[in-house]
């Protein structure tokens, strides 16, 4: 196992202007991270072309490795011409993932206000074609992309893993994220038991649940059955994570993982206790 951490975990900082991208990545590795996943929030590769080049020589100096890519896409548009147009976008954006020298990527697929399963089953198609074709670019630099199980249609297990089926690459898996399933009422335990094996990448999250009859005011949001849910510090919160991890450990996945961190704490505050608890915890189980 090679834990380490999402850029995300420390966009608070980045946002307040506390930290820039190369201090996130010195940080990173000064709390022992194997790795960093690169996430473009706090910071725009548009308009400061040469952060590619700073991103990656930062983390070669420090010695961490560049492990994911993550950003965000929706292959549901109103014309063919706009949805021809975001798989370009996200195509130009694995030849970006190539330039940082990562071999993995997470894009994602597909928002609705209509989460039914009827509507995705009719948009499957479509979602997956897309799919293949950035996956099939993706292949020439040997990277592998995936769709996080996140933003509510595709978010539960069975969900994800259709979409990996109907896609049919075997450089397009998921970035499992442990707590995202609760997001969809699903139990994280038995959802990251159906997807391990179709994980290129897992993020660990925790998560305070509280049920829909006692709203605890700021901070907090909605499941898709109702249930209150707020980020919390990794190993803090309501999931059962020594059973999550455990899972992960017996499957035999020994790959990258970051700490995800959205809590209301001071985001290094917050990661630094997250990263310290899931390499206990990864030890004892």
């Amino acid at each position: 196992m090679k834990l380490g951490v999402s850029s995300y975990s420390l966009y608070q900082a980045m946002a307040a202007d506390n930290m820039s991208i190369q201090d996130v990545i010195a940080w990173v590795a000064d709390i022992g991270a194997q790795h960093i996943e690169i996430v473009p929030f706090g910071f725009d590769f548009n308009s400061n072309p040469e952060l590619e080049d700073q991103i990656r020589e930062k983390a070669a100096e420090v010695g961490l490795a560049i492990s994911n890519y993550a950003i965000g896409a929706n292959f549901i548009t109103d014309t063919e011409e706009a949805y021809e147009a975001e798989i370009q976008r996200v195509i130009s954006e694995v030849d970006r993932v190539h330039r940082l020298g990562a071999k993995l990527m997470r894009h994602d697929v597909a928002s609705r206000q209509d989460t039914s399963i009827a509507r995705f089953n009719e948009d499957l198609s479509s979602i997956a074609h897309a799919c293949q074709r950035i996956a099939d670019h993706a292949k020439q630099y040997d990277i592998t992309t995936s769709v996080e199980n996140h933003g509510y249609y595709v978010q539960a297990s069975d969900r994800v893993q259709a979409l990996i089926h109907a896609v049919d690459r075997p450089n397009f898996k998921t970035t499992l994220d442990v707590g995202n399933f609760v997001c969809v009422d699903e139990n994280p335990i038995s959802a990251v038991k159906n997807n391990i094996n179709y994980a290129s990448m897992v993020h660990i999250k925790d998560f305070y649940i509280r049920p829909s009859y006692r709203n605890p005011g700021e901070g907090w949001f909605k499941s898709a059955g109702g249930e209150f849910l707020r980020g919390a510090i990794a190993g803090q919160g309501d999931l059962n994570l020594y059973e999550i991890l455990r899972i992960v450990k017996q499957s035999g996945y020994d790959n990258y993982m970051s700490i995800e961190y959205e809590g209301m704490e001071e985001c290094r505050k917050g990661t630094q206790i997250a990263f310290n608890n899931v390499n206990r915890i990864w030890n004892e189980v």
